[in-house]
């Protein structure tokens, strides 16, 4: 991330979301890492596991995990998950930089 705040849930920005662990993150980081370590029957269920879990909405969830997977405290949590959510996260925008950049006519 490229701002000067740091994500919910890391460091000491105005998250206050309570006690941190020694990584420096907050209870409800780390309750999204360990959600995102289970795994799901499909995306429905993932979003509807988010809503009763966290009581927010799945687009509010992946915005907050967004930063936090940014955040080097999150990496020194859970260092595989991290990295694993980071190439997800790279990959899928490099496709949609391929579907984006191929609209209309090809570029080779």
């Amino acid at each position: 991330m490229g701002g000067a705040t740091a994500p919910d849930g890391v460091g000491d920005g105005g998250g206050g979301r309570g006690p941190r662990d020694a990584d420096g993150l907050d209870e409800r980081a780390v309750r999204i890492l360990e959600f995102e370590a289970r795994s799901f029957g499909h995306p429905g269920s993932k979003a509807e596991a988010v809503r009763d879990e966290f009581g927010i909405s799945a687009a509010r969830y992946y915005r907050i995990l967004d930063g936090l997977i940014d955040a080097p405290a999150a990496l020194r949590h859970d260092p595989m998950l991290v990295k694993r959510l980071q190439r997800m996260r790279d990959g899928r925008a490099e496709a949609r930089s391929r579907r984006t950049l191929t609209l209309g006519r090809r570029l080779d």
